[in-house]
């Protein structure tokens, strides 16, 4: 019994999976034009759709307005019956049904852009109905449900949720949408209320920061890294920063020729890495990272004494976030 729902269950994930990848090489200027069309607009996006295809369109729209993207969700047939005063000149419709024949949203998409509205449609029949009054064609189209009776919208609400995802995906990098600006939007979330933290509001985790001293080897520097399970080891002298070592840094120092066996961590560790202090936001030091492309920075007080180590797991979600407090200058 067991055997066959296991492997009926991974029948239907196979299939859901090579849905969305076999969307990668159906992707075409028609998205880029979408893409385009929303940064252009002066208005909002709507997302349509009816049964299944709504409850994805909402999703879209949820995803949307969390990162940057002002959206709303229009239920075709109450559009018909007075929420059509939603819509203004300007605004994007995507218009989702697998089919494209979906009647009450054939019969919108006229209506809707009579108000000046642009069209993308998301579907699989790019010969239906709603592909051809759509002012722009996605390609959602799967080859088969997962559902046996090739009935139950599975793997084609899969295809238009990824979809959805992408476009989002895309906007968040076209808009420069930073941690920050997710903040602001989820104050009340999980993720939204570890980046409102500072860095000196959090309790001190278990477990030690890694560190060694100036005196260390490059040898000893690489165990410290693999001890500390951080991918950076910090070389403090007297509770002060010298520098940092990361696997990074180990990598070029490999590439340079150095003899990691023999050379001393000061000749191959990072004299000047980006700090903090203990009153930054955790939404700002995790922009700092992505701007620096690094996984952890050193919090130092006023004189430059290290306080701790702030690491991007901690923003992102292992555990709260975090600093490791300095416990001596042993490797």
């Amino acid at each position: 019994m067991s055997s066959s729902i296991l492997d009926t269950a991974r029948e239907v994930l196979a299939l859901e999976a090579q849905g969305i990848t076999r969307l990668i090489d159906r992707l075409d200027h028609n998205f880029e034009a979408a893409v385009e069309l929303i940064l252009a607009s002066p208005g909002k996006v709507i997302a349509t759709g009816i049964g299944k295809s709504g409850i994805v369109a909402r999703k879209i729209m949820a995803t949307m307005n969390s990162t940057g993207t002002t959206a709303i969700f229009l239920h075709p047939v109450e559009a018909l019956h007075g929420d059509l005063g939603m819509v203004n000149a300007g605004d994007v419709v995507l218009a989702l049904s697998h089919s494209g024949e979906t009647v009450e949203l054939v019969y919108l998409i006229p209506v809707l852009k009579e108000h000046g509205a642009k069209v993308v449609a998301l579907t699989g029949g790019l010969d239906s109905a709603l592909a051809k009054a759509a002012d722009l064609v996605i390609d959602c189209g799967v080859e088969r449900e997962a559902c046996p009776l090739g009935l139950a919208p599975t793997t084609s609400t899969t295809a238009a949720l990824a979809m959805g995802d992408a476009l989002a995906v895309v906007l968040i990098e076209k808009r420069r949408f930073k941690a920050e600006d997710f903040r602001r939007h989820h104050p009340g979330g999980k993720l939204g209320e570890r980046l409102s933290l500072t860095v000196s509001q959090v309790l001190p985790p278990e477990g030690a920061m890694p560190t060694i001293g100036p005196e260390a080897s490059a040898a000893q520097a690489v165990r410290a890294i693999q001890e500390g399970d951080l991918g950076v080891v910090l070389i403090l002298e007297q509770g002060r920063l010298l520098g940092i070592f990361t696997d990074g840094d180990l990598r070029r120092a490999v590439l340079r020729g150095v003899d990691i066996s023999q050379a001393p961590v000061t000749e191959v560790m990072t004299k000047r890495p980006t700090t903090i202090g203990p009153e930054t936001l955790a939404a700002d030091a995790l922009h700092l990272m992505e701007q620096k492309l690094i996984t952890a920075l050193p919090i130092l007080d006023e004189e430059g004494r290290v306080l701790g180590l702030v690491h991007l797991h901690d923003l992102l979600g292992r555990g709260q976030v975090s600093f490791r407090n300095h416990c001596g200058n042993g490797a």
